[in-house]
């Protein structure tokens, strides 16, 4: 599976990584959803979805904290979309 067609996809797929699980929640506008299913993902993947959730809600104190748990550079709101991109990217190779 692609990162476009995670986001395309119109239900949850079936057989996806908690990551992917929570990505394709971000991406449909079920916060809350994905940001439970990222607290419990205790990797450096998990705190750079978390960021990225963080960065959606507008917390962005919040957000550089887990970019620096995952070792990632800090991104703004105007680059959600990319960073959704990205992390889609890694989770789904």
């Amino acid at each position: 599976m692609t990162p476009a067609e995670l986001a395309a996809a119109t239900s949850l797929p079936a057989g996806l990584s908690p990551e992917a699980e929570s990505l394709w929640h971000a991406k449909h506008g079920n916060w809350d959803e994905a940001h439970n299913i990222a607290q419990d993902i205790h990797t450096p993947m998990g705190s750079w979805i978390h960021a990225l959730l963080h960065v959606i809600e507008g917390d962005q104190w919040n957000a550089d904290y887990w970019f620096a748990k995952a070792k990632k550079p800090s991104r703004k709101p105007a680059q959600i979309d990319a960073l959704w991109d990205e992390i889609a990217a890694e989770v789904l190779k």
